[in-house]
């Protein structure tokens, strides 16, 4: 395997993990914001149930679109 070879691997390697993160952040932030929530408003979990759910969607469609973006 050459330099350039081992490159592209190494650069593939990060975009992927960063796309990891980005997906794992979106997601901790809803979860988070829903139980903040409940907390304040006494609500249950009906709050962090929604924004997980919510936060799962917004984190694939931003993973799509880098994804559709980059190619």
């Amino acid at each position: 395997m050459n330099s350039d070879q081992k490159k592209q691997q190494l650069n593939s390697y990060a975009r992927y993990s960063g796309m990891g993160l980005q997906m794992l952040v979106i997601i901790m932030a809803g979860v988070f914001g829903g139980y903040k929530l409940d907390q304040w408003l006494h609500t249950g979990p009906l709050l962090t149930i929604i924004l997980s759910i919510i936060s799962v969607f917004i984190s694939i469609y931003s993973i799509t679109r880098d994804l559709l973006r980059k190619k």
